[in-house]
């Protein structure tokens, strides 16, 4: 009974999520404009992500540890 209610379950949640991913929101336009739009926002993204790792990366900031307190039963023994 255990197995049928999993398959059920996984079954269930492989529909949701099938019809989750069918409403993902891109539309299909035949407007030049907005091709032209969305082209020269790539080409922007695409000129930032090389500027960025063409560029010195900075350092990594080491956070100092807290000290750790000690246990309890260390010291009732003093």
């Amino acid at each position: 009974m255990k197995k049928v209610s999993l398959a059920i379950l996984v079954s269930l949640c492989a529909a949701a999520s099938a019809a989750y991913a069918q409403d993902n929101g891109i539309m299909t336009s035949t407007d030049p404009a907005k091709a032209a739009d969305i082209e020269q926002r790539a080409q922007d993204l695409q000129n930032r992500e090389q500027s960025m790792g063409s560029a010195p990366a900075a350092p990594a900031k080491h956070h100092k540890m807290a000290p750790h307190h000690p246990k309890k039963g260390a010291d009732a023994g003093t």
